[in-house]
């Protein structure tokens, strides 16, 4: 009866994401990420990890780190992850991460790796590569794959990394049996991919975040979200529509941004400017519904860092949650490649 039971009640499709704790994080994580990840958490089976492992692929200051990992929790709670609907827990309390990545590893080609766009890109702008970033792929596979992860959302920029994880899942299967399901990278459309302020060719980043006149700070006080947005290069037109115009980049950028928050249509938006006499009353009015988005987060983020106690039982309860998937996986993993197991 059981099992009858299972098979007419399919598991809703599972989801996971990661985000990591360092540096500020901004209006475009927001909107690109976080913001889907809420309104997505009562549809889909959701597990939201804090990559901090990941983080140390470059130098961190230990306690810094410590700090922006529950800050980053209380931000992902403010913006409305409920631990009632989807699991929030960070990477490093849960050890099967870690060594999931040493068993993968071993069935993955080094060449698979040294490829990753991204990996020659930093390995470009530094004189000496820690292996973790080599690495990172491979611990990001075994993230994904603890879960039996259906989707994966992610940037433009991550699909080639769950590429490889998909043929790290491939290449464990073809060697040991099927174990791991194949992931689906879930790239977003409206407002994935906020570019910055100051250079709309770019998008807005973490690395640029304290660059005058970049970003918008999730916690940043609504005078300066005003003035960012009153900043932003825009062209020496006065149409306020979307375009595929290279020069229209900042106007696009705003409209993106508006478009984003409000959750209307292409031609919605462009029907609330079309009695707008410029772009300083769409700068105005962008900047409106940002701070109005944003404020009521920097508030509820507020109120969780003052009791930090109570973070750190949410997160240990979403941990032991992680685990409970993660563990019986990573366990099933040891036994095919050989490795004797406790009792």
């Amino acid at each position: 009866m059981t099992r009858m039971t299972c098979e007419t009640s399919p598991r809703r499709p599972r989801v996971f994401s990661g985000i990591q704790p360092s540096g500020d994080v901004h209006l475009g994580n927001y909107l690109g990420a976080i913001k889907r990840w809420v309104d997505g958490q009562r549809v889909k089976e959701n597990y939201f990890c804090i990559v901090d492992l990941h983080s140390l692929t470059v130098p961190q200051d230990p306690e810094i780190l410590r700090q922006q990992t529950r800050s980053l929790a209380a931000l992902l709670l403010a913006a409305g992850l409920d631990p009632a609907q989807c699991t929030l827990f960070v990477q490093s309390h849960v050890s099967a991460h870690a060594e999931a990545c040493w068993l993968l590893n071993c069935v993955t080609p080094l060449g698979w790796l040294q490829r990753m766009t991204q990996y020659k890109d930093r390995a470009a702008r530094q004189e000496s590569v820690s292996t973790g970033l080599l690495d990172y792929p491979v611990l990001m596979a075994a993230d994904i794959l603890l879960y039996d992860t259906d989707e994966v959302p992610v940037g433009e920029d991550q699909q080639q990394h769950v590429e490889l994880v998909r043929d790290v899942a491939e290449r464990f299967n073809r060697l040991y049996g099927d174990l791991f399901a194949l992931p689906a990278a879930v790239i977003p459309d409206a407002g994935a991919r906020v570019m910055g302020l100051d250079d709309p060719t770019v998008k807005m980043s973490k690395s640029h975040v304290h660059v005058p006149g970049h970003a918008i700070r999730m916690l940043d006080e609504p005078e300066a979200i005003r003035g960012a947005i009153a900043r932003a290069v825009t062209d020496s037109g006065h149409e306020i529509r979307f375009s595929e115009d290279p020069v229209r980049a900042g106007v696009n950028n705003l409209l993106g941004i508006y478009r984003a928050i409000t959750g209307k249509t292409a031609d919605a938006v462009e029907a609330d400017f079309a009695g707008t006499r410029g772009y300083g009353d769409l700068k105005r009015t962008v900047a409106a519904v940002v701070v109005a988005e944003l404020t009521p987060i920097r508030e509820r983020h507020a109120a969780l860092m003052r009791d930090t106690g109570e973070l750190d039982r949410l997160l240990a309860r979403g941990a032991a949650r992680a685990r409970a998937v993660a563990d019986p996986k990573l366990r099933e993993m040891k036994r095919r490649t050989g490795l004797l197991l406790p009792d």
